[in-house]
């Protein structure tokens, strides 16, 4: 595949991803609060949290594959930091740790919130409080991945040497 095409899915995904991050930690969590006061949060929670979620983390995914179909033969050299490298190898290792948390502590946590698998009340109140902390995470991690991806191996040796 063409790098500029394969750039440009890992930019669209990227945006995406990162998007929709960004709309569950500053619309959706606000918004929920607010629907369950005045008891019309079943719309957003029925029909467009699981979209949104889908989206997200398959989203998670295109991104890290092309971001990592990028790096092509210096997937290593930026994953062990090696100079010239550091500086991508970073953003990647934060985006790692981030699709990590997409599929491995938010997804599943989520499915529970959502219904989508049975769970106690006790279950759900854990299964928010996990979800709600690894997106914030995510939120806060994804300031320094932005910067060190658009700063890119190019500019690395700048800084790392």
């Amino acid at each position: 595949m063409e790098i500029a095409l394969i750039r440009w899915i890992h930019i669209m995904a990227g945006i995406m991803w990162i998007g929709l991050l960004y709309y569950f930690n500053f619309v959706q969590v606000a918004a929920m609060k607010d629907a369950a006061a005045d008891g019309t949060a079943a719309g957003i929670s029925k029909h467009v949290a699981p979209r949104a979620l889908l989206f997200f983390r398959w989203a998670a995914v295109v991104t890290w594959l092309f971001g990592a179909a990028l790096l092509g033969s210096n997937f290593g050299a930026a994953f062990m930091l090696q100079s010239g490298w550091a500086g991508i190898g970073i953003g990647a290792w934060l985006g790692t740790i981030m699709l990590f948390n997409v599929w491995v502590l938010i997804w599943p946590n989520q499915q529970k919130i959502l219904g989508m698998k049975p769970a106690s009340d006790e279950e759900k109140a854990k299964a928010r409080r996990v979800a709600f902390l690894a997106s914030r995470t995510n939120t806060m991690l994804s300031i320094p991945m932005l910067f060190f991806m658009a700063y890119g191996w190019q500019h690395s040796g700048v800084i790392f040497g």
